[in-house]
């Protein structure tokens, strides 16, 4: 289990447990019914306060995903809400899972490049490039384009979960998103530290996201490395 940590563009310490927690159900590596080692124990594990667990479990109870029992410990329960902040994020660990962290390499406003498909009503677009993690592990990196007409974004109001970020500064609520998975060349502003090298073949996904308009007010392409992490897309 990964260790959740405090930086100024990260979730809130407790919304990162229920994350890694929820998202740990929703990939059978916590499975419906089990319980939970003791609070202390967990906490001790997780490096925070008892007090923070406990309010990551009162989250996750009162979404009914957590069944604490007085006296016995809190199980878990799996056909509850498990719509989290990182719901639409489809990519985890080869063995499920992961707590999903970004670290921002580049934001600008600029001109949309020709190879971009069609979204959005502006000619310009907020640009932010990011590493990826999950549970400290790097498994891709990713470029996002927010149409210029639907706001725009700065390194020091981003959070990990961009949509999160589009929520709370431009009160924007991404609605859908339609994924098409393939493979293609690592772009040649990846880190040294992001393995595969650039140039050579990874897992890509290109994105278009949807707000309240006809249009999709986003694009985004992201690189992982198939040797540490898959895409995920569950039916329900």
């Amino acid at each position: 289990m990964t260790t959740p940590r405090q930086t100024p563009q990260s979730l809130p310490i407790y919304v990162q447990i229920a994350e890694l927690l929820t998202r740990d159900i929703v990939s059978g590596r916590l499975m419906d019914g089990a319980r939970l080692p003791p609070e202390r124990d967990m906490a001790t594990e997780l490096g925070v306060s008892v007090g923070t667990l406990r309010k990551a479990l009162r989250d996750m109870g009162e979404k009914g995903l957590i069944n604490s029992v007085q006296g016995s410990g809190n199980y878990v329960r799996a056909d509850g809400d498990t719509g989290t902040i990182y719901a639409m994020f489809r990519l985890e660990l080869l063995d499920g899972g992961g707590l999903p962290r970004a670290q921002v390499l580049d934001v600008a406003l600029m001109d949309k490049p020709d190879d971009l498909p069609p979204f959005g009503t502006s000619t310009q677009a907020s640009r932010v490039r990011r590493l990826r993690t999950l549970n400290d592990t790097i498994i891709a990196v990713e470029e996002i384009w927010l149409d210029a007409d639907a706001g725009t974004v700065s390194e020091a109001n981003m959070s990990d979960s961009l949509y999160a970020t589009y929520r709370k500064t431009l009160g924007l609520w991404i609605q859908r998103a339609e994924d098409r998975v393939s493979l293609g060349p690592v772009p040649d502003w990846a880190p040294d530290t992001y393995s595969p090298r650039q140039g050579e073949t990874a897992g890509y996904i290109e994105r278009l996201s949807w707000a309240d308009r006809p249009a999709p007010i986003e694009f985004s392409r992201t690189w992982f490395d198939p040797t540490r992490a898959v895409y995920v897309q569950r039916l329900k």
